[in-house]
C-alpha cells in the first residue's frame, strides 16, 4: 500500500470520531431549545417572537466572539482552545435549565452562544493543518453529519426527557438541559488529553507519515493563487469573503427557520412529546445518507460549486412548498427535503474558501465568512416568530427565508469563487 493511503486511513479513522463527537454534542446543545419550546414558552410566559429573538440571540454573541476565538486558536492551538470551548458551553448549556423568564432566557442564550465561538471555523481550519484538498469535501462532510445525527439522536431523546416533567421539582424541559449539556464537560477533558494539533505532534502517527502529509499539505499551500492577507482587515474586504459570507447566511438562515421551528409544526399534527420527538428525527436520519453521498459526488467529480448551489437551491423551494401543504405527509415530506438541501450545501460550500486562505489568513477568512453567515441564525427565527404572533402561521417567515435562499444558490453559479482542486492536486503530485 502507498504511503498516502495508509497515511490518510490512519489520520481518518483517529480525527474523525473526535471531532463528530464534538460537533454533535455542540449542535444538540445549540438547537434543543426547540423541544425546550414545547413547554418552556408557555411556563415562561415567551411569546413566538419573545422565543425567536431569544433563539437567534445565541447567533449574535456567537459573531461578536467567533473571530477572536478564531485566531486564539491559531496562536494556542487546537487541543488547548477546542476544550476550551467545550468546557464553557457545557457549562452555560446546563445552566439553561435555570432560566426563569424572557430576560434571563435572552441571558442564558446569549452566554450559550458566546462560550461555542470559534468552534465551526476552528475545526475547518483544523482540517487544513491535516487534510490536503482533495480530501476536504468528504471530511468536512463526515463533520456536518454530526448535524444530522444529533437530529436523530437529539430529537427522541429531547421528546423522552420532556416527559420527566416535575420529577424532583423539575420541570421536562430543564430535565433535558441539564442531561444534555452535560456531556460537553465530560468531552472537553478528552479533548484536552489526546487531541494532536498537527501531524508532526501526533504520537500515533509515525515521524515518515506525519513528514509525508505535512510536506504535501505544505506543497498546496504554496500553490494557492491570491491569498487573503492575515489581517482581519485584508479578510473582511476580500470580495471572495463578503460574498461567501452572504450565501452562507443564506443557508443558516434556511436551516434554522426549520430546525427551531420542527419540533413545533410536528406537535400541531396532534403527537405527544415523546412521538414528536420520534417524528422530528426523520428529515436528519435520511440526511445523513444524502450528505455522504453528496460529498462523495463531488470529490469524485472534483467540483463544487454546482454541488453547494443545488442543495441550497432545492432546500429553499422544498421549505416554500412545506408552507403550501396542509396534510401532515406531504408537509413532513417537504420539510424533510428542505432539511437535506441545506445539510448538504453546508460542507461542499467551506471547501471552495479553504482553498484559497492559509495559516492566520485562514483562521481570520473563515471566521469572518462564518461570522457573516451566522446572522443568519440570529435573522431567521426572529423574523419567523414575529410573523408567527401577527399571522397565527409560520408560513410567511419561512417562505421569505426560503425565497432568499433560492436566490443566493442561483447567484453562487453566476459568481466565480472557486479554484480547481485539480490544480492542487497537479501541483502537490509535482506535474
Amino acid at each position: 500500500m502507498d504511503m498516502e493511503f495508509v497515511t490518510m486511513r490512519q489520520v481518518m479513522r483517529r480525527l474523525m470520531p473526535l471531532v463528530i463527537a464534538c460537533y454533535f454534542v455542540a449542535y444538540l446543545d445549540r438547537v434543543n431549545v426547540s423541544f425546550a419550546a414545547l413547554q418552556m414558552n408557555r411556563q415562561l410566559s415567551l411569546s413566538a417572537s419573545a422565543y425567536g429573538f431569544g433563539a437567534g440571540l445565541f447567533f449574535i454573541t456567537y459573531l461578536i466572539c467567533e473571530i477572536p476565538s478564531n485566531l486564539a486558536m491559531h496562536r494556542f492551538g487546537a487541543r488547548r482552545w477546542i476544550s476550551r470551548i467545550m468546557l464553557t458551553w457545557g457549562i452555560c448549556a446546563m445552566g439553561m435549565a435555570f432560566v426563569q423568564g424572557p430576560k434571563t432566557f435572552f441571558l442564558g442564550r446569549g452566554l450559550l452562544g458566546a462560550a461555542e465561538a470559534g468552534l465551526n471555523p476552528g475545526m475547518l481550519l483544523y482540517f487544513t493543518l491535516w487534510f490536503p484538498a482533495r480530501y476536504r469535501a468528504r471530511m468536512t462532510g463526515y463533520l456536518y453529519v454530526a448535524v444530522p445525527l444529533s437530529i436523530v439522536v437529539g430529537a427522541p431523546l429531547s421528546g423522552l426527557l420532556l416527559t420527566m416533567n416535575g420529577l424532583w421539582g423539575l420541570a421536562g424541559w430543564q430535565w433535558m438541559f441539564l442531561l444534555e449539556g452535560l456531556p460537553a464537560v465530560l468531552l472537553s477533558f478528552y479533548v484536552f488529553a489526546v487531541m494532536a494539533d498537527r501531524p508532526s505532534q501526533a504520537k500515533w502517527l509515525s515521524p515518515d507519515r506525519a513528514a509525508w502529509l505535512e510536506e504535501r499539505i505544505s506543497l498546496e499551500t504554496r500553490s494557492k493563487a491570491s491569498p487573503v492577507k492575515g489581517s482581519l482587515k485584508d479578510a473582511l474586504t476580500d470580495w471572495r469573503v463578503l460574498w461567501l459570507g452572504i450565501v452562507f447566511f443564506s443557508d443558516v438562515a434556511l436551516n434554522n427557520a426549520i430546525g427551531f421551528y420542527l419540533p413545533q409544526i410536528v406537535k400541531s399534527f396532534g403527537l405527544t412529546y415523546a412521538q414528536t420527538g420520534f417524528v422530528s428525527a426523520i428529515p436528519g436520519l435520511i440526511a445523513i445518507v444524502c450528505m455522504i453521498l453528496w460529498c462523495r459526488h463531488s470529490d469524485r467529480h472534483e467540483e463544487r460549486k454546482w454541488h453547494s448551489a443545488l442543495p441550497l437551491v432545492l432546500g429553499g423551494l422544498a421549505l416554500i412548498a412545506s408552507t403550501l401543504f396542509h396534510e401532515p405527509v406531504l408537509r413532513m415530506i417537504a420539510l424533510t427535503l428542505a432539511t437535506i438541501g441545506t445539510l448538504a450545501f453546508v460542507p461542499i460550500f467551506w471547501t471552495i474558501p479553504s482553498s484559497y486562505f492559509t495559516g492566520a489568513a485562514a483562521a481570520a477568512g473563515l471566521a469572518a465568512i462564518s461570522s457573516i453567515g451566522i446572522l443568519g441564525g440570529a435573522v431567521a427565527p426572529w423574523l419567523v416568530g414575529i410573523f408567527k404572533d401577527l399571522t397565527g402561521s409560520f408560513n410567511t417567515g419561512q417562505s421569505i427565508v426560503g425565497a432568499f435562499a433560492v436566490l443566493c444558490g442561483i447567484a453562487l453559479l453566476i459568481a466565480r469563487t472557486e479554484r480547481s482542486i485539480a490544480t492542487d492536486q497537479r501541483v502537490a503530485d509535482g506535474t
